[in-house]
């Protein structure tokens, strides 16, 4: 069966533009926060810095149900299972609520303990406990704007959730501008104001997000679905998403590993590693557009019976990528150096980062066909080999083989990014040969499980 007959490659563009640019968008968000904030005070920076690592490592637990959530509902809204559907969103949304009060209470009377753990700096404490208390106090917001965006993707409507990052990026903008340089007649805030438009923005999206879901999608919303409470669709939930939440979680722990292995190389290493993640990040976005449409379809597809028709999909969508990348790359390869000259005048930055992003040509390729074939067999319920996978190959090539290139042998940043490109290559590799075995074919979808 030819893709372009079914009218795939179109709902693939129509998929991948606006994950593309609600992508983009969110990362703006943290680009904002950290240029107004640089303004008012560098210790503001870097108190905010060292809480938001901090949010992001805790907010990945957050994703042990969203996760779980685009899978299956990704499957029901492919075979029209409106009931199955709605009990795996009210599951979702009841069990982040849930954790994320937890986690927002936790982060509200522990601040102090867990920046103390972080061994901030005295001087940053003040600032830090402040931000984390008010953003880390409303990040049940985040849990169930997370879940809803998740709904929205896999029943195939992006556009919401994009339109809603548009509006946030340009009320935080006002927000940060009105409180921390108290204009419009607000107090002079700083780092209290960041994290009360962050917060504020937050309640802004989440409650769009519940108006759209509630008027366009999810019509009648009936608690009678949820009588007897549905244990199964939780079990689901958690099969599919404490394994993905757990090699996330790996992914990030490493790469606190591999920061401190770069710092050994010096300054000049850590801040070209920033600015090479800053100049190739176009090419992660295009991929990772495209995979998250990819995993979409193929949720869509396994759903609805169609299992051949999602093979061929993973397929061509990896071409489609590989091409995209591979362009993109020899781009950014073309002008890395004036906007590395943008960011630094050192020329020993320049050079180390210069070498970096032309290895980082291979990376994307292999990383392109990582996420592909990483979401396309999550989205089939295959969840558990490209976990055990990941865990193996990020460890032993990008932080051992890292260390040993980079650190040991003397080759430096461009040593471990070579050790990256290996981690990523081997990874697609071995996933793209798990797709074409079909083995995840033979497992039964969540749909036909009813």
């Amino acid at each position: 069966m030819h893709l372009k007959t079914n009218g795939l490659r179109h709902k693939l563009q129509k998929l991948t533009w606006p994950i593309f640019f609600e992508t983009l968008l969110i990362m703006m968000l943290g680009v904002v926060d950290t240029t107004m904030l640089s303004q008012y005070s560098d210790n503001s920076v870097a108190a905010v810095g060292v809480v938001n690592q901090l949010l992001t490592m805790i907010f990945i637990l957050f994703n042990v149900t969203v996760t779980g959530t685009s899978v299956l509902c990704s499957q029901y809204f492919g075979c029209d299972d409106v009931k199955s559907f709605v009990k795996v969103l009210g599951v979702s949304i009841l069990f982040n609520a849930v954790i994320g009060g937890i986690i927002s209470l936790s982060l509200v009377f522990f601040s102090g303990t867990f920046l103390q753990w972080m061994d901030i700096r005295p001087d940053l404490m003040g600032e830090a406990k402040s931000y984390m208390e008010i953003v880390g106090g409303f990040a049940f917001l985040q849990a169930l704007s997370l879940t809803v965006s998740a709904v929205m993707r896999s029943a195939n409507r992006p556009k919401y959730a994009m339109y809603v990052t548009l509006l946030v990026n340009l009320l935080n903008i006002v927000g940060n501008y009105t409180l921390i340089f108290g204009k419009f007649g607000m107090p002079e805030m700083g780092v209290t104001g960041a994290a009360m438009s962050t917060s504020f923005c937050r309640f802004v999206a989440m409650t769009v997000l519940f108006l759209v879901l509630f008027t366009r999608l999810v019509n009648n919303f009936s608690f009678s679905l949820f009588r007897p409470f549905p244990w199964e669709q939780l079990r689901n939930l958690l099969r599919i998403g404490i394994p993905a939440a757990g090699e996330q979680f790996s992914y990030c722990l490493s790469q606190v590993v591999i920061i401190y292995f770069i710092n050994i190389l010096g300054n000049e290493a850590l801040a070209a590693q920033a600015y090479v993640r800053n100049v190739v990040i176009v090419g992660y976005l295009f991929s990772l557009s495209i995979a998250q449409g990819n995993a979409i379809i193929v949720g869509n597809l396994v759903g609805a019976g169609k299992k051949k028709v999602a093979y061929l999909m993973g397929l061509f969508c990896l071409k489609r990528t590989l091409i995209i990348t591979a362009v993109v790359s020899v781009a950014v390869i073309a002008v890395a150096k004036p906007i590395l000259g943008f960011f630094t005048h050192n020329d020993e930055i320049i050079t180390i980062a210069f070498a970096a992003v032309i290895v980082d040509a291979f990376l994307e390729q292999g990383r392109a066909a990582v996420l592909i074939f990483l979401l396309g067999l999550r989205s089939a319920g295959d969840v558990i080999f490209p976990v055990v996978l990941g865990l193996f190959s990020m460890w032993f090539f990008a932080v051992f083989v890292g260390h040993t290139l980079g650190i040991t042998l003397g080759l430096g940043l461009a040593g471990m990014w070579a050790a990256f490109a290996m981690d990523e290559c081997f990874r697609g590799a071995m996933l793209m040969i798990r797709w074409k075995s079909k083995r995840w074919m033979k497992r039964r979808s969540y749909s036909s499980a009813r």
